[in-house]
Order: C-alpha cells, then sequence, then structure tokens
C-alpha cells in the first residue's frame, strides 16, 4: 500500500513515536512524507521514506496531487489543533480528494493505530483493486 504522512510541526515527535511503536507493520509499505516529517521519522526508525518538499514548500500539494491522481491509499496526517494556519486551503483539498477518492485518514493517533492494524489485518486490501498504481501490487 501507499501511505503518504504529514505532520504539523507541533506533532512531528508524535508522529515520530508512532512510526516507532508501528514500525514491523510501517515497512511492508511504500511510505511518502513531507520533507521534515520524513526525517524525523527516517532517524527515529531507519524506514526508507520517499521525501517530499517541505510542507510550507510544497510538500503538502505534491502529496494533495498524489491524493488527487488516486496514488495513495492512506493518508496518515497529524495536524495542529490551533485555528487555520498558512497552508488551510491545502489541507481542505487534501481532505475532500480523500473523501472523494475513499483513502482512510487519520488525523490523529487513535484513528492513525485503527487504520494501521486494519492494514496489518488485510482489512484495507479493497485499495488494491480501487489503485491501481501502487508499486506493491
Amino acid at each position: 500500500m501507499e501511505i503518504a504522512i504529514i505532520a504539523d510541526d507541533t506533532k512531528k515527535e508524535l508522529m515520530a513515536e508512532f512510526c516507532i511503536a508501528y514500525c514491523g507493520i510501517l515497512c511492508k509499505h511504500s511510505i511518502c512524507a513531507t520533507a521534515t516529517t520524513a526525517k524525523y521519522i527516517t532517524d527515529a526508525t531507519g524506514l526508507t521514506i520517499e521525501k517530499m518538499m517541505p510542507g510550507a514548500h510544497g510538500g503538502a500539494e505534491q502529496i494533495a496531487s498524489r491524493v488527487a491522481y488516486n496514488e495513495i491509499d492512506v493518508l496518515l496526517f497529524f495536524r495542529d489543533t490551533t485555528p487555520a494556519g498558512y497552508h488551510e486551503e491545502s489541507y481542505t483539498e487534501i481532505m475532500r480528494n480523500c473523501d472523494l477518492y475513499n483513502i482512510p485518514v487519520a488525523t490523529n493517533i487513535a484513528t492513525a493505530e485503527v487504520i494501521v492494524r486494519a492494514l496489518d489485518a488485510g482489512d484495507l486490501d479493497w485499495r488494491l483493486y480501487v489503485n491501481p498504481k501502487s508499486s506493491r501490487k
């Protein structure tokens, strides 16, 4: 499966800790992430992650583009809960496209755990049929 990861600055440590906990599952999938988030996760876990540009410099848009082309199977998106930030418009577009293409999204650690466990159990294998571009097929 193709997993995209985005974490706002205040959530990067939490995302890295989450990835440490689920490294055994995540290593079985292709992962892309915005640059700083990818560095946090790679440094903490050793996972191979395709680095996009930094989120504020186009990385969120790169992931949004993959979502728009239905090339992402799961999005782990730990967002800051403070009022709208400078890239809220990009985030809204990503979420809209996830809804459009039925891409499971986790916006906090609780839903991320449910989605990653579902990945491990094979409960999201239906995505293999709706995402023909996945490199894991």
